[in-house]
């Protein structure tokens, strides 16, 4: 009775963190691209993903939630040096702090928080920062990656269609010197060339095998979705 009883009130404690981090999140979070909607999908997603998984939920649900919350300040630096995963760790110390999770909670959480991000030095580790890379990836592929693309060209002023013919001169050019790199300027760039220097190696980067498994199925409709969309435009279709 009292093992049952501890274990009851350590999940309204824990249900009760995640939703006031929710909140905060939903205040915080207001780009298109990168808000509560964004988060709520990847977090729904990691949690499929960590079906019959050994795992701490609670880190894993923290990590999700709060993995964009520095996204803002990356926008508003125009020099690109700005890493929204780098700020969304720290600024999640200190939420994390707050609401009375452990500090060793806490560094498993900014791992996560820090090595989600596909262009950065900070890779997962731990199942739980797979699970998150995996989610926020798939995020980006499929329906709903469509959707978030042309979102995001409405925003930077970008291309509905182009294609470069030397991937690797627009790399250096536009790319931070590299296939996958940071975009510099964000409307010279397109979803067909976001596709060929980002996208199409998603599937090979999952960490998991669920993961991979729902990214070959969603980067497929894209493909699909940009091969139409071309033979449209060109007066195909």
């Amino acid at each position: 009775m009292i093992r049952k009883l501890f274990v009851n009130l350590k999940f309204v404690f824990m249900n009760d963190k995640i939703e006031r981090v929710k909140k905060i999140v939903k205040k915080k979070m207001i780009c298109p691209g990168h808000n509560i909607d964004h988060v709520m999908r990847v977090y729904s997603l990691a949690i499929t993903l960590a079906e019959n998984e050994k795992i701490d939920k609670e880190i894993l649900q923290l990590a999700t939630l709060l993995h964009d919350i520095g996204s803002d300040l990356e926008l508003a630096d125009e020099s690109g040096k700005t890493d929204h995963a780098v700020e969304s760790a720290r600024i999640a110390k200190n939420i994390l702090q707050k609401i009375g999770v452990s500090n060793k909670k806490i560094k498993h959480i900014q791992n996560c928080i820090l090595s989600h991000r596909y262009k950065n030095k900070h890779k997962p580790e731990t199942l739980e920062a797979k699970l998150l890379f995996d989610a926020d990836k798939l995020d980006a592929i499929g329906a709903i990656g469509i959707a978030r693309s042309y979102v995001w060209i409405g925003k930077n002023n970008a291309f509905i269609y182009k294609k470069v013919d030397d991937l690797e001169k627009y790399a250096k050019q536009n790319l931070s010197g590299k296939v996958g790199g940071r975009i510099q300027d964000k409307s010279k760039h397109s979803p067909q060339i976001e596709f060929e220097t980002k996208l199409k190696f998603l599937p090979e980067n999952m960490h998991t095998k669920k993961g991979k498994e729902i990214a070959i199925e969603r980067l497929k409709f894209y493909k699909d979705f940009l091969d139409r969309l071309e033979n449209e435009i060109i007066g195909k279709k």
